[in-house]
């Protein structure tokens, strides 16, 4: 039985399995078991050939973003609007057949805007060329999952779990456990809050489930199973994503009222042009940028040419980006005072 088929019957039993305190220990080896094939899934063959384009492209500028969705959702058409890159776009499906970068230049900044050929249902599984598509996107700082509103809610159900089968976390954060694997000492487990959804024993099923015999775990929140596979894994990616529903103009009024209302969503047509300056407005939100001007002592500064940081960056990480010297010469009393408010 191929990999494939082992995670297929793994998936169905869950499926199948009454989700209650007696079947608990058991569901979680099954998650356990089910993350471990996926995982081999993801390894490249060791027998494959080295031939074939690969998708990515050199990251450049001050973010990058993955613009990704099913084939004919629009991406290709948002693309050449938002950049002066101009990508083939028609009414047949998989248009687009490779990556294609562009760059949204947005309050001085340069973000990276990648569209990446549509992927279908399976795209974990290698389908379509949607491991190709995937790992590019877990390259990116925000993921725009361009969704057609006039097919309701299957797309992105769809994507997302397409997305979280090869670890990609959207719009979650990092579980607050801390896991270390020793030498010897068996499993030592501790937990600063009350846990509702794992216990020691199951704790200790799911490491022998991954030859962990000896190890120190500690949860400083109420995770679930999957979370604590994820921190086992350790590849997981957590990232920010913008659901994007295209295609408003046909569609009614109530049904774009209700797709905007949704959480991490925005509502645009790209035939239109309708509602796209928000949807820039919600990007740099999600982007957490922030732009620092420099000025000269006794002289006005300069609103020209912004230096693009990260929320929370601090007064040491502009010295590096004017001059990787400047930081050593800095005579603050604090250098790594955060830049709070210098936006």
């Amino acid at each position: 039985m191929g990999i494939l088929e082992k995670i297929s019957e793994i998936e169905k039993e869950i499926a199948r399995t009454q989700k209650n305190k007696a079947t608990e220990y058991h569901l979680g080896l099954l998650k356990a078991k089910l993350a471990k094939y996926r995982a081999q899934l993801l390894e490249p063959s060791k027998s494959a050939s080295s031939k074939g384009e690969g998708f990515d492209v050199m990251k450049s500028g001050d973010a990058r973003v993955a613009l990704i969705g099913f084939p004919s959702v629009g991406k290709s058409t948002f693309l050449s609007l938002m950049t002066s890159t101009a990508s083939e776009a028609a009414s047949y499906e998989f248009t687009t057949l490779t990556c294609i970068p562009g760059v949204i230049e947005y309050k001085g900044a340069n973000i990276q805007l990648l569209d990446l050929p549509g992927i279908i249902e399976g795209a974990a599984q290698g389908k379509g060329r949607g491991r190709q598509v995937i790992a590019v996107a877990r390259t990116a700082d925000v993921v725009i999952m361009m969704l057609d509103a006039t097919k309701g809610e299957v797309q992105r159900s769809l994507l997302e779990k397409e997305l979280e089968s090869v670890g990609i976390r959207l719009n979650k954060h990092k579980p607050n456990i801390y896991f270390k694997p020793k030498k010897g000492g068996g499993i030592s487990f501790n937990s600063t809050v009350t846990l509702t959804q794992c216990s020691e024993k199951l704790v200790q099923l799911i490491l022998h489930e991954y030859k962990i015999f000896n190890a120190e775990v500690l949860f400083r929140e109420d995770c679930s199973p999957d979370e604590f596979i994820d921190v086992i894994v350790g590849n997981r990616v957590y990232m920010p994503c913008l659901y994007v529903y295209n295609k408003i103009d046909q569609i009614s009024m109530e049904e774009v009222d209700r797709l905007a209302r949704k959480p991490n969503s925005v509502v645009i047509s790209c035939g239109m042009k309708l509602n796209l300056d928000y949807l820039l407005e919600m990007l740099w939100e999600y982007l957490a940028l922030t732009c620092i001007y420099t000025k000269k002592r006794g002289q006005r500064p300069d609103f020209t040419d912004a230096i693009i940081l990260r929320k929370g960056a601090s007064v040491e990480h502009v010295c590096h980006r004017i001059h990787r010297s400047l930081a050593s010469q800095f005579k603050a009393p604090a250098p790594s005072t955060a830049l709070s408010g210098w936006a």
